[in-house]
């Protein structure tokens, strides 16, 4: 039995990155099974606390054109068509945060009225890892459920590619509120080594991440990455407490919702052995559709559906 290792990697200038490509050199290399602790900044990279509400701070990558990333991460022995699990084992979130709202010319804010400058309201946070809350400055308080919004890998083994928009081909930006500590995401690979990228810590986030901001945060991430020759359904999905995650990704909402449910309809056909006919009305009865997100340029769209929801019914009580 091979030995498995723990690796640790920080965010430096050498390991920082805002794009998700194939062409740049490993920061890492593990083998299958390995755990890796990385410690991420901000989307935005800031190496310190914004000193109020909307003001900048210090950044790791000035200018940067995506969000503040750690990659990549080789897996070796990594080939298209095997798919690469990443276990998150442990997502423990820095104690300052920051949500951004507004003051952008985006559709949802063209809608609401919160184009203008005037109009952002931006929120500092204080983050408690003990009591898993965090309070803004506005005296008010959430419960925290920490994950990554990105987790990827380069959609093709050539160029720079956004780390802006989720894909169906590599994931990436997912911010899947649900794929906190002890779920697994599932990657199909597409390039060789697999070159994972990961960062954008959300100590909280609600679905669909509406302002365009979660509490965005640094995150030490613990998670063990693993090799598969084959899934149980095609594309990115997941097995999270929450239950068994398909998504969709694409500029039509119909389409994103489409693509998460038909591979939740094969999932529960795999599950069960009933025809795809049956799984869709099995779904209708159990599996929740969610937005996971509209602020990306592309519509995500999550099927869920609970680990207990579906029990035989000559199964042992």
């Amino acid at each position: 039995m091979t030995a498995t290792a723990h690796h640790h990697i920080d965010t430096t200038v050498d390991s920082a990155v805002d794009v998700l490509t194939a062409e740049r050199s490993p920061v890492l290399a593990v083998a299958p099974g390995d755990t890796v602790t990385v410690r991420t900044l901000s989307a935005a990279g800031y190496t310190e606390r914004q000193p109020g509400p909307g003001l900048e701070a210090p950044t790791r990558i000035d200018p940067r054109r995506g969000h503040c990333l750690v990659g990549p991460i080789a897996v070796r022995g990594a080939r298209p068509g095997a798919v690469l699990a990443v276990r998150f084992d442990e997502l423990v979130p820095d104690d300052w945060g920051y949500t951004g709202s507004g003051g952008v010319d985006t559709p949802v804010n063209r809608a609401l009225g919160l184009t203008d400058a005037a109009s952002r309201g931006p929120l500092l946070w204080d983050i408690d890892r003990a009591s898993g809350t965090a309070a803004n400055q506005l005296g008010l308080e959430v419960r925290t459920a920490p994950f990554l919004g990105v987790v990827g890998l380069p959609p093709e083994a050539t160029g720079e590619h956004s780390t802006i928009p989720p894909r169906e081909v590599g994931g990436g930006n997912i911010d899947c509120r649900e794929l906190v500590a002890g779920s697994t995401l599932f990657l199909p690979v597409t390039v060789p080594e697999a070159l994972l990228f990961v960062g954008d810590g959300h100590a909280a986030q609600g679905d669909g991440e509406v302002s365009g901001t979660a509490i965005e945060c640094g995150m030490t991430t613990t998670m063990t990455l693993s090799l598969l020759d084959r899934a149980p359904v095609a594309g990115v999905h997941a097995d999270t407490p929450a239950g068994r995650i398909t998504f969709g990704f694409d500029a039509d909402l119909n389409a994103a919702t489409t693509t998460a449910l038909d591979r939740m309809v094969d999932w529960i056909v795999g599950l069960h052995g009933i025809g795809r006919g049956e799984a869709l009305a099995m779904a209708s009865v159990v599996v929740s559709m969610r937005v996971t997100q509209v602020a990306n340029r592309t519509w995500g769209v999550h099927a869920l559906l609970p680990h207990d929801a579906i029990v035989s019914s000559d199964a042992p009580r």
